[in-house]
């Protein structure tokens, strides 16, 4: 019996992952919209040297409080600093600051939460020991490590992760307990596979898109605190702008020049906006319950 030259084709490669995920995201709205707002943000950050004209913390007392002009785009702020270079600046820094603490909450609660759930002996004290972390406030912790430690990058980002680790062990947690009854992996701790091999090969991958999700919302809640911390004057010094400062320095002149709040405040929202709104969208695509609901 002849084949037909279509049936003795070969079949085409499955698509890779970079391909899946860019189609995934020119096919949500949600989250192109929001990642290529992030992006922008992102990107006028990171130029902020070539973007900003002037010094963020150059003073010039004759051009305190100015509207929009061709020298200074924002305005400038009540002792005359330039306001699109500030914001810039501040911005970075803030996410600068979200991108550690992101990456030190995601790392020492995954190494937490592998050890609580696989090593049955362990996960009672260490999950009481989370629980007593989660039930410190966390920006009361914050304000108290920076009074301690002073306003400086590494106290600043320890403090902001602490309380975020707790939050990413139980997840991580939750996925090894319900990963680790599974019929493969009991075949192979059974078949004598060393504890460290069974979580490299057969856990640790189920924790991944759970940890993606969960560190978008890391960096919006570090963003988040980052700036109340400048706004009640407890961030960085007066020298280093940040976004929380700014706000904070121009609320007595709001009346007068209310583009001294309204721009970092805008750039702040729009931020934790595209980050929150990112995370949503990941989070409903990784997710296939979520996914089959959304199709049905």
């Amino acid at each position: 019996m002849s084949t037909s030259p279509a049936s003795a084709l070969p079949a085409a490669p499955p698509p890779s992952r970079w391909r899946q995920a860019a189609s995934a995201v020119i096919h949500d709205p949600v989250m192109l919209g929001s990642l290529l707002l992030l992006l922008l943000l992102v990107a006028l950050t990171v130029g902020a040297p070539l973007l900003a004209s002037h010094d963020p913390g150059a003073l010039t007392p004759r051009a305190r409080l100015q509207g929009s002009s061709d020298v200074y785009w924002l305005g400038t702020d009540s002792l005359g600093r330039d306001l699109l270079s500030r914001v810039l600046y501040g911005g970075r820094l803030s996410i600068t600051l979200a991108a550690l603490v992101s990456l030190i909450a995601i790392v020492a609660g995954l190494v937490i939460g592998l050890a609580a759930g696989y090593v049955r002996r362990l996960d009672a004290p260490v999950m009481r020991l989370m629980d007593g972390i989660m039930a410190i406030p966390g920006l009361l912790l914050a304000v108290a490590m920076v009074a301690l430690g002073g306003a400086n990058i590494v106290t600043m980002v320890i403090a902001i992760s602490i309380p975020e680790i707790p939050r990413v062990a139980r997840l991580v947690r939750s996925v090894v307990l319900s990963v680790r009854e599974e019929p493969y992996v009991e075949a192979s701790i059974g078949s004598g596979t060393p504890a460290l091999k069974v979580l490299w090969r057969h856990i640790l991958p189920s924790t991944i898109n759970p940890l993606v999700v969960q560190a978008t919302f890391v960096c919006a809640a570090a963003i988040l605190t980052e700036a109340v911390l400048g706004f009640l004057g407890l961030g960085f010094p007066p020298e280093i702008p940040s976004l929380g400062s700014i706000i904070a320095e121009g609320r007595p002149f709001f009346q007068r020049a209310p583009w001294i709040v309204l721009v970092p405040g805008v750039f702040l929202a729009l931020l934790i906006l595209a980050v929150n709104m990112f995370g949503d969208a990941l989070r409903d695509r990784l997710d296939p319950r979520l996914s089959r609901k959304t199709k049905s």
